[in-house]
């Protein structure tokens, strides 16, 4: 079963920390990463751009709207995600759990839904 695991950062505890924490943290995560993937569980992870590079695209009543910026106004940014495979959500979890980003933010664990069987479903 595929999880997406989601990074979520706290902007002030990201900037808080001691110098070279965050590499240190970076590097761990890596070499944690490596690991996984090495292991057939992590299929793939990505770093995002800083919030202030998105934009945000609506079309609402045939209208184009275009906002810098990202979509909620929150403390904490989508950093980065993981997609690993894992027996269940309790071990997604577990995985999840070994990555240092919860001491500034926190992480997300969310099912993938198996979008082949609602293609089938749909007919496309």
């Amino acid at each position: 079963m595929k999880f997406l695991v989601m990074i979520h950062v706290d902007q002030s505890r990201l900037e808080a920390l001691p110098a070279g924490e965050y590499d240190a943290m970076m590097q761990g995560c890596i070499l944690k990463a490596d690991a996984l993937k090495a292991a057939g569980v992590l299929l793939d992870s990505q770093q995002l751009e800083g919030p202030e590079t998105a934009k945000t695209l609506r079309v609402q009543d045939g209208r184009v709207g275009l906002v810098d910026g990202p979509y909620a106004e929150t403390k904490e940014f989508f950093g980065g995600f993981n997609l690993i495979e894992a027996r269940d959500h309790d071990e997604a979890m577990r995985i999840a759990a070994e990555f240092p980003w919860t001491r500034i933010g926190a992480i997300e664990v969310r099912p993938v839904r198996d979008f082949d069987a609602v293609r089938r479903r749909v007919g496309a």
